[in-house]
């Protein structure tokens, strides 16, 4: 079995195979402990600093920290700032920083955003120190193809750590290897959007790269490809991103030369069949390298339940908006529609969240708790993703046992728990390990899946809306919905024994799951119609992924989306809105509304536009 190329080097390391190139508050100050590039000029030390930038991709940073902040899965920018999800915790903690990402209050000085930039040019600067490298190797022990590579991986590398700044913030300074610290300073200015160059170097990299590679975490060429088309999403280039796609789903394949396929959902979430054929391209984890789990999953280590086998910490938890987009009509298919971006009241009128009922004062209440409300389980029909998604009162949560909702939650205003971080009970010797630092947590090994199978379809899908092939579109969407429609044992179902989990599961689904394919409604309903199914279809697909505010920032016309003016305000503004009419009260999100025109993107962190006055602020901020 081929390893992952993140097994050949602990964490401790990666700070001594790094180039005095990396940044001071993020763009300017050589890390501590940095070797000379003339100690490194062979490819023993090439492979060291192509292992070190490949690292920064799970968020972690020797020079800045760096951990659940800025982990890749974004699950605060990405999640908590959307209507996926909310902080979690009790609603005073991670104060004031986590709440305000979360109702859109943040300024400039948010240390969150702050720690985003500062890791993610650390981790330019670590691809840009490979390109450096190669010319100064002169030994003999790396050939002109492998330096070719090396730098097609670095630009791979250097492009994703470009489009996680312009995903938060749009005009964000590009710094290839050719900018130089002088004076103190980079001085880069961020005059607009960088997607052409982005764009750049996956295309770069994409004509470089080989199929396959002997590591598994090392990028191939349909990574590239894949992320290439990403950019063209967010770059508005749909006619450019669809031959890709194409190329993708007809030809692609895995580094290690599996053929790209949908498997069970589930395994996307399961570090046991990490690197497995859906994943197009992932950001490699490891536990139990001696690295005290700083080579885990830095993003995930507090959002797991607050009980039980973590203790720690309750933050990341589902949203009843997210937990109400799984409803189904009658045929199996979803509640759609929207009005200048809000979602009409068959979604937001829900008189139950699928696992708790409102009481007569309003509040969600659990079966024996002081209101002495029982618990009834909703009979809604559900599609089948939702208990991968959501952790629910009473659902089997893995083999875990049943899920305590509420009562794991830690919060005072979250009644489901999340699910898609957490590890399964009977690998967690292999697949978690005690994180180090003040929280006593788990890291654990799943990988993060920066692209999968099921991503490039919806990506196709959204280009085949946009430029009319409607009937194109639904079949697309059709291969995502039948994943679950045509296999049912991908659905969740009931423990053999509550009380021992391990014993296994029947046949009998955990709810009442319906999910059906479309037959025809989006050539029949229009354009509208179809671009609608298309985000919802990624919404269940994708939730709690940490990608729910920048696909609806995709979607927005202020920056070229195909949806109506507003969109993304609306979504927004709905989901705060109905939350706390559902709950009664949320603290965090009370008297809170998201701006258009200005909440779509983040703030430059103020104290970069200190130390570089060519940086220019994003509007409204």
């Amino acid at each position: 079995m081929k390893k992952s190329y993140f097994k050949f080097i602990a964490l401790g390391s990666l700070v001594a195979l790094t180039l005095t190139y990396s940044c001071k508050k993020l763009l300017n100050t050589p890390p501590v402990g940095s070797l000379s590039a003339s100690v490194l000029a062979n490819k023993a030390g090439l492979d060291g600093l192509l292992i070190g930038a490949y690292h920064m991709l799970s968020g972690y940073s020797t020079t800045y920290g760096g951990d659940f902040i800025s982990g890749i899965e974004n699950w605060s920018e990405g999640g908590i700032a959307s209507d996926d999800a909310y902080k979690g915790s009790n609603t005073t903690d991670q104060a004031p920083f986590a709440p305000e990402v979360e109702n859109h209050s943040l300024d400039a000085a948010n240390g969150y955003i702050s720690q985003k930039w500062k890791v993610s040019y650390d981790g330019i600067q670590r691809a840009n120190d490979v390109i450096r490298e190669i010319p100064l190797i002169k030994d003999g022990s790396v050939s002109a193809a492998y330096g070719a590579e090396a730098i097609a991986e670095a630009r791979f590398l250097r492009g994703i750590f470009h489009m996680e700044l312009a995903k938060f913030f749009r005009n964000a300074p590009y710094v290839d290897e050719s900018v130089t610290y002088a004076a103190g300073n980079y001085n880069v200015a961020n005059p607009g959007p960088i997607w052409d160059k982005i764009e750049a170097d996956f295309s770069a990299a994409m004509a470089v790269l080989p199929n396959t590679q002997s590591q598994l975490g090392r990028a191939n060429k349909y990574a590239a490809e894949a992320m290439l088309a990403y950019a063209y999403m967010f770059d508005h280039k749909y006619a450019t991103a669809l031959p890709l796609l194409t190329d993708l789903i007809s030809n692609g394949q895995t580094s290690g030369g599996k053929k790209y396929a949908l498997g069970p959902y589930e395994d996307n979430f399961n570090a046991i069949h990490n690197n497995g054929p859906e994943s197009v391209f992932a950001v490699q984890m490891t536990v139990n390298d001696g690295s005290g789990g700083n080579n885990g999953n830095p993003g995930g280590t507090l959002n797991f339940p607050s009980v039980g086998f973590t203790t720690c910490c309750g933050f990341y938890q589902p949203s009843l908006s997210l937990g109400n987009a799984f409803q189904v009509d009658e045929a199996g298919l979803p509640l759609l529609g929207y009005t200048g971006g809000i979602p009409n009241s068959n979604l937001v009128n829900i008189p139950n969240d699928h696992g708790y009922l409102l009481n007569k004062a309003g509040d969600y209440t659990l079966g024996g708790s002081a209101s002495g409300t029982p618990f009834t389980p909703a009979s809604t029909a559900l599609d089948p993703r939702i208990d991968w998604t959501v952790g629910r009162f009473g659902i089997p949560y893995l083999d875990w046992g049943l899920c305590g909702g509420e009562q794991w939650s830690r919060g005072d205003v979250t009644p489901y728990n999340p699910i898609k971080n957490v590890f399964w009970a009977s690998a967690m010797g292999s697949t978690a390990d005690m994180a180090s630092g003040w929280a006593p947590n788990e890291d654990d090994s799943n990988n993060y899946n920066l692209v999968r199978f099921a991503d490039v379809y919806l990506w196709r899908a959204e280009a085949e809306v946009v430029t009319g092939d409607l009937a194109g579109a639904e079949a697309d969407v059709n291969v995502v919905r039948n994943r679950m429609a045509n296999h049912h044992e991908y659905w969740v179902h009931t423990y053999i024994d509550n009380a021992n989990p391990g014993k296994g599961f029947t046949n009998v689904p955990a709810a009442n799951y319906q999910i059906s394919p479309y037959t025809g409604q989006f050539a029949a309903k229009g354009k509208a119609y179809a671009l609608n199914a298309v985000e919802v279809e990624r919404q269940l697909e994708t939730g709690m992924e940490g990608r729910r505010f920048f696909d609806l920032q995709r979607y927005d016309p202020l920056y070229g989306g195909p949806e109506v003016a507003g969109f993304m305000a609306g979504i927004e503004n709905a989901h705060i809105t109905q939350d706390i009419k559902w709950l009664g009260t949320n603290p965090v999100l009370q008297g809170h509304t998201f701006t258009a025109g200005k909440n779509e993107l983040y703030p430059i962190p103020i104290g970069q536009i200190d130390i570089d006055t060519k940086l220019k602020q994003n509007p409204g901020y």
